[in-house]
């Protein structure tokens, strides 16, 4: 890697930068990928080995139907409105843009983005929303 320059990409989740109800061991696990290959990305420095660390927010998938519940059966569904998320090409297409320019970073949506800033002021305000996100859409799939 270091021979020819080479370039790590890691992807993530928003569930990386904010925490998600329900999603607690999730969250801890992309919380860590972001420590470990924020300090992989400094001890490389130095090489001209860049890393690019990938935060999409919701893809089309069937990994939240498979997710443990509470009681840590699988839950059948996904506790979202899955028209509503980025298709799996989208999210390659900017995947591969973010790391051919060497971003240190890619935030995917405007939502993930705006939730960044607003939880430097509001920290609070992100919680609760996070909180209704999740309450909304698996309301709507009770239905």
């Amino acid at each position: 890697m270091k021979q020819t320059r080479g370039r790590l990409a890691a992807v993530s989740s928003l569930a990386g930068k904010n925490g998600i109800p329900t999603r607690s061991g999730y969250a801890a696990t992309k919380h860590a990928m972001a420590g470990f290959f924020d300090s992989l990305r400094i001890e490389l420095a130095e090489t001209g080995v860049s890393v690019t660390l990938i935060y999409p927010g919701f893809v089309t998938s069937e990994i939240r139907a498979r997710a443990a519940g509470a009681d840590g059966q699988p839950l059948g569904h996904s506790p979202l409105r899955e028209g509503e998320v980025m298709t799996t090409e989208e999210c390659a297409r900017i995947m591969v843009r973010a790391i051919a320019k060497r971003k240190r970073e890619e935030v995917m949506t405007a939502r993930g983005k705006l939730g960044l800033w607003v939880k430097l002021i509001a920290p609070g305000l992100v919680d609760r929303l996070a909180r209704q996100a999740i309450e909304q859409g698996t309301r709507s799939n009770d239905q």
